[in-house]
């Protein structure tokens, strides 16, 4: 039995399952302060029969490095308590199983590769757009590491002449793809969310402009064959599709010949965090030795 966890900013989502594509029961609650989430998150794993590994998909940003004494903990978070952190050893500890630890938006972005909207793929990346933007790449069937974890939302963007006087939003960057392009900037900008701004508003092709300069910008850097752009602001009607026109313009018929690139939603809709972390749960059983 399998057990995962995404943590969002929000909410935790808390699934067990027999297998990555098998969910046999689901929970959500609302993320609060540590103690209390992470021990109601507890409570609820013990109610079913043992886990074998728990996977854990996770706001940031996190400490993925495992031979790093923070490993596992949540970074310079700006959500109120959650700074510092030790997610998973909280877990490892309380359960005695291996964990399989990960960003979110990796997590996410393994189960679009595997199950989703990248069969057929050998690299995508996966964007969600909502309160914040964030961004995981998968080559090769494995989230990419380095230094720490792909951070996409904080890329600058060119921006048009009429929006330099908008500060954006970002704590630590003011104007960077996430302090412009995301829901509370959407907010802070026009007034309104970018589903209830009138379809010609020009918010649709300033956001989808914005956004088009990431999936332009990482598949000239990345070579990546889909770019899958989900979270709350992609729901908005229209919207993928302004910012596959806009790629394409930018593109200016240069990457675009060889026809490999997509821009694609995500198949797994809002099951890809917690798939993804049910894979991490079963990618992290057979290093158990080493990690006990």
């Amino acid at each position: 039995m399998l057990g995962a966890i995404e943590a969002g900013g929000t909410k935790f989502v808390l699934a067990v399952g027999h297998s990555p594509t098998e969910i046999a029961d689901r929970h959500v609650i609302p993320t609060r302060q540590p103690d209390e989430t992470l021990a109601e998150a507890l409570e609820w794993f013990r109610r079913h029969d043992r886990v074998d590994a728990l996977g854990i998909g996770s706001f940031g940003p996190v400490d993925l490095d495992p031979s790093s004494a923070t490993w596992g903990h949540i970074g310079n978070t700006p959500k109120q308590g959650w700074a510092g952190c030790d997610i998973a050893g909280y877990f490892a500890g309380s359960l005695g199983v291996p964990i399989g630890f990960d960003t979110d938006v990796n997590a996410a972005a393994l189960a679009e590769a595997k199950s989703g909207a990248g069969r057929g793929v050998s690299s995508l990346a996966y964007i969600t757009v909502g309160t914040g933007i964030g961004g995981g790449l998968v080559i090769g069937g494995w989230p990419v590491h380095g230094a720490a974890h792909p951070e996409m939302g904080h890329i600058f963007v060119q921006r048009p002449h009429a929006e330099m006087g908008f500060a954006g939003v970002c704590k630590h960057h003011g104007a960077c793809l996430e302090g412009v392009a995301s829901g509370p900037a959407i907010l802070a900008r026009w007034g309104a969310t970018l589903s209830d701004l009138s379809p010609t508003h020009e918010a649709h092709g300033i956001v989808a402009g914005y956004l088009a300069q990431l999936c332009h910008n990482l598949f000239a850097i990345t070579a990546v064959e889909a770019v899958v752009l989900g979270g709350g602001v992609m729901k908005t009607p229209g919207l993928i599709g302004l910012v596959r026109q806009e790629a394409l313009r930018l593109d200016n018929g240069y990457l675009a010949a060889g026809a490999r690139h997509q821009i694609v939603t995500p198949e797994l809709g809002d099951n890809a965090g917690i798939t993804g972390a049910l894979m991490l749960a079963d990618q992290a059983i057979p290093l158990a030795p080493a990690q006990m």
